[in-house]
């Protein structure tokens, strides 16, 4: 198989796990007999130093002749000053809308090798396995008006909450067919107690449940589902949302896996031009330090495999070279208790080369003795 990848380091902490997550994907070429191109675009804050814009035409252009596109992280104090259009968020919503990446999966998995690094302990984290399913080019972070205003000679703000009956309906149809290949349940979280769109979200997940008669749909305000994600996570399958409650309890949902730098996410689009990001963000803080974390990035490859190529074994392949480093101690600096030892970055990912190198030479001690 030849793919062509287009990769998008970003900001941050961004190039350094992208780095990492090549090196995996490149072994995996290796091993697997698999071509990956990478070709390299700009975003972010590194596009609006070297282009004037966070997402250049040529950064479109090169994803959309692409397989699949792989994202670091963008961000970072140098631009927090800039005027709203030229901040490097503005780059990741954009490319959100130009390649319609309308719905975002973020696996949440509890370790039992991390436990000691989550604030939850024991039985509560034990078969903690459901996916959160966000709607990712509607709501108030596109919504039409958003600015500040002078009314009355005082200054005034508003955000617009805009969505197409449409647009939640393709939503929550992939929530109810992710459902059906794992435990047949749809958790959809709304504020319909206030909020006319959430009303209107809810009638829809109604609607389409009924094409899904196999697969159990309940309803939850976002408010408990704040509080049953830590109460009793393991109620949940597939947990789908509108735009910003899905943002939120997403990196609240981080916690149970101990870190953001744990957490994958694939954003996918109707044309099956899909893009692979971890959950953090660009982390300026410890840029450049060798102590982040490529793990979510590396496992965002993996999704990679999974939703755009097929690869299910070679998918597989890296989640469980994940799990045997994870378990045999091996900690990045995130996953570690004050004063821990840790690896650096680049250490972690040849950790994972090296349990992949492992694993596919008992493979083939055993096809050969089959």
């Amino acid at each position: 198989m030849t793919k062509k990848i287009a990769v998008l380091p970003g900001d941050g902490i961004g190039p350094e796990v992208v780095q990492g997550a090549i090196e995996v994907l490149q072994a995996i070429g290796k091993y697997y007999h698999h071509d990956f191109e990478f070709h390299y675009g700009k975003i972010g804050g590194v596009a609006i130093d070297q282009f004037g814009t966070p997402l250049p035409d040529e950064t479109i252009e090169l994803c959309q002749k692409s397989d699949a596109v792989l994202l670091g992280a963008v961000g970072g104090p140098k631009w927090d000053q800039n005027p709203t259009h030229l901040r490097p968020e503005k780059g990741l919503l954009k490319i959100r809308k130009e390649l319609d990446l309308y719905a975002n999966l973020r696996p949440i998995q509890a370790h039992s090798s991390l436990q000691a690094k989550s604030p939850f302990k024991g039985e509560h984290l034990a078969g903690v396995d459901f996916v959160i399913v966000r709607e990712l080019t509607g709501g108030l972070y596109f919504g039409k008006p958003s600015e500040r205003t002078q009314r009355n000679g005082e200054e005034t703000v508003v955000d617009t909450l805009f969505y197409k009956r449409k647009e939640m309906e393709r939503i929550i149809e992939s929530a109810f067919q992710l459902a059906q290949k794992r435990r047949k349940k749809v958790t959809s979280v709304d504020k319909a107690n206030v909020l006319e769109s959430s009303k209107l979200w809810r009638e829809v997940a109604n609607d389409v449940a009924r094409k899904f008669p196999d697969v159990e749909l309940e309803h939850m305000l976002v408010d408990n589902a704040a509080m049953q994600i830590i109460h009793r996570p393991q109620q949940f399958d597939v947990l789908v949302t509108e735009n910003m409650f899905g943002d939120i309890l997403s990196d609240e949902a981080s916690m149970l896996s101990g870190s953001l730098g744990m957490l994958p996410s694939a954003s996918l689009s109707t044309s099956g031009l899909h893009l692979y990001e971890p959950a953090h963000g660009s982390a300026p803080d410890i840029a450049g330090k060798q102590v982040a974390n490529p793990i979510a990035m590396i496992l965002s490859a993996a999704m990679m495999l999974r939703h755009s190529f097929g690869l299910e074994e070679e998918a597989g392949a890296i989640e469980k070279a994940v799990k045997h480093v994870l378990e045999s101690g091996k900690r990045t600096m995130d996953l570690t208790t004050l004063g821990g030892a840790f690896v650096h970055t680049t250490e972690m990912v040849e950790e994972i080369k090296e349990a992949l190198a492992d694993d596919f030479a008992i493979l083939n001690i055993m096809e050969a003795y089959a």
